[in-house]
């Protein structure tokens, strides 16, 4: 389980080494236990916590948390990411970001969370939870859409509330993942049927 306090220490101890030169995802992934999947998968969203769609970028992320949470659901203690994804480089100034993004939204989210509902977080269960979250979440983000506003921040915003719920040992935050993979399958429903609806318009 890595808590907050564990997850500020391995943020600013990746600052420090990266400031020996680039330090790559797979590295920083590799230093990790049990808490990887949490720990990558924050770091993986925060870039698609953001209105603007991000095209090609948004599938290939959709795809990483996909496989994520395929590998968290079948019960592998540690995630393998794609090739690609792994030798990804992140600068000192990157990792700096990273570390005060990530503390911002934590700092604030603490002030609502607590050890709560744990077996939605540990053990099989928790792995099985988080498993789909993860699945879903990234596969929702994984549609093609183009150009939709928010096609990567409603998923994003279930996968961040995971990562809060293992991170703060909190399983009140599941039910907010879940609230969150809601409003997204609504939302991209709602637009699938608009253009159904006003094709069938353009067509009469």
């Amino acid at each position: 389980m890595c808590d907050y306090e564990t997850l500020v220490r391995t943020l600013n101890r990746f600052a420090e080494q990266s400031r020996q030169g680039p330090l790559t995802l797979g590295e920083a992934l590799d230093s990790l236990d049990e808490a990887a999947y949490a720990f990558i998968a924050i770091i993986l969203v925060l870039p698609f916590l953001q209105p603007v769609p991000l095209g090609p970028l948004t599938v290939l992320g959709g795809v990483a948390f996909a496989t994520l949470g395929w590998q968290l659901l079948r019960g592998h203690d540690s995630p393998v990411l794609p090739q690609n994804l792994r030798a990804i480089e992140l600068s000192e100034r990157t990792w700096g970001i990273l570390v005060k993004v990530c503390l911002n939204i934590l700092g604030a989210c603490r002030r609502i969370t607590r050890k709560r509902q744990t077996q939605l977080v540990s053990g099989r269960l928790g792995q099985k939870v988080g498993g789909f979250i993860l699945l879903a979440g990234g596969g929702l983000m994984a549609i093609p859409f183009g150009v939709l506003p928010l096609n990567n921040i409603l998923p994003g915003l279930a996968i961040l509330f995971y990562c809060i719920a293992e991170l703060e040992e909190d399983g009140w935050m599941v039910f907010v993942a879940f609230f969150w993979l809601i409003v997204t399958v609504v939302y991209f429903g709602a637009f699938f049927f608009a253009l159904w609806f006003f094709g069938q318009e353009a067509l009469a």
